[in-house]
């Protein structure tokens, strides 16, 4: 594949597949329920991949609702245009409470102090202010506990300037343990049922994110689902309602060769001397190191493609570099390209495979590419 043209050549870029998250939209639309509603995560910047450009395709494709983290998010999202609904999934500070009307969002909310806060942004701006009410039911982090969720419900009742939109909960270990998974999904349910007047089927109720959701049974509240790696292409766990669903990778990290040399046996390579050759070896130092979004936890683990072939990494990455091992690859020189995450020539290293490497998770993979990385967008017409 050649390089973009661009006016200073890349050295090390993403590339953002928008013609394959447009057809991953349409096949997870095509595999929920006909009742469920699809709420779609973006915060983090679409997981690195680019608020905007993401976002735009998600309202064109159908979303019903965005969820981001924080107020600056939502700011960012409510660029596009009015109407989307936006929620946001962390706590305000009290600060930012009066936002929440200016640009038409509905907040989460876990305490009563919450309710009485935005009751009164509510009523200072003149007008209601749209909530979903937030359950812990074992995660340990936000919401109400769910043994106190009726009397919660019922402040958000009383509360003139506020409007309940949704309630929802958060699985702690969706992919990991079913059994606490399942008592998670009882405990929601039995708070549901003790909140007097709640109307389930008037309201957005979600617990499940595409690693977490299962077998839903008609008569089940649930009508929504939270869709977040999913749609970029990354698979959730084999048991989930939505692992059938094969959907194409989004992203791909590429960088480029910069120095090729020679080494003798005995070597020892980058800082800390972690790696000792035990052949003469070739090696290629690529363009790109942890302030690119290479893990520092890779050294010494972690591959990467050049001419379709996997290539070790030598030792421990450094800033601005990574070293690797070419001496069964022949023919490498400088400026070829390198895959980090992605295909070449028949081969693929996945965003799965990469977190791995380094011990971490591809949402935290994702989160990791740094700003000095440029995102190349590609269409269905080119970049």
């Amino acid at each position: 594949m050649s390089v973009p043209n661009h006016s200073l050549p890349l050295r090390c870029w993403a590339e953002i597949d928008l013609a394959a998250l447009e057809r991953n939209l349409k096949l997870i639309r095509a595999s929920l329920p006909a009742h469920m509603r699809y709420v779609a995560v973006v915060k983090a910047d679409a997981y690195g991949h680019g608020l905007h450009h993401v976002a735009a395709r998600l309202m064109h494709g159908g979303a019903d609702l965005f969820a981001v983290a924080n107020v600056g998010e939502a700011a960012a999202l409510r660029e596009l245009g009015p109407g989307w609904p936006i929620l946001l999934l962390s706590p305000l500070l009290p600060e930012e409470d009066r936002f929440i009307a200016d640009y038409d969002l509905s907040a989460t909310v876990s305490s009563a102090d919450e309710v009485k806060r935005l009751d009164a942004a509510g009523r200072a701006a003149g007008r209601k202010i749209s909530v979903h009410l937030k359950i812990d039911t074992g995660m340990g982090r936000l919401g109400v506990w769910h043994e106190e969720a009726e009397r919660l419900h019922a402040a958000i009742a009383a509360a003139p300037s506020l409007q309940l939109a949704g309630v929802f909960t958060h699985f702690a270990s969706p992919d990991e343990d079913a059994a606490f998974t399942a008592l998670q999904r009882q405990r929601f349910l039995a708070a549901l049922d003790r909140c007097a007047g709640l109307r389930p089927a008037e309201l957005f109720v979600h617990a499940d994110n595409s690693a977490g959701i299962e077998t839903l049974p008609g008569e089940s509240p649930f009508n929504a689902v939270r869709v977040g790696l999913l749609q970029f292409g990354i698979l959730p766990h084999p048991h989930s309602l939505l692992a059938q669903v094969r959907a194409e990778p989004v992203f791909s990290f590429r960088t480029r060769v910069g120095l090729v040399k020679r080494l003798p046996a005995g070597t020892t390579v980058s800082y800390g001397r972690t790696k000792t050759l035990a052949r003469d070896t070739t090696i290629a130092v690529l363009c790109a190191g942890y302030a690119d979004g290479i893990p520092r936890a890779a050294s010494n683990r972690a591959q990467v493609l050049i001419h379709g072939r996997r290539c070790p990494v030598l030792g421990r990455v450094t800033m601005d570099q990574t070293i690797v091992d070419v001496t069964d690859v022949p023919a490498v020189a400088c400026g070829d390209e390198v895959i980090l995450v992605g295909r070449q020539d028949g081969a693929e290293i996945t965003i799965t495979e990469f977190s791995r490497q380094a011990d971490t998770i591809p949402w935290e993979t994702l989160c990791s590419v740094t700003k000095r990385v440029p995102r190349l967008y590609r269409t269905a017409l080119g970049v």
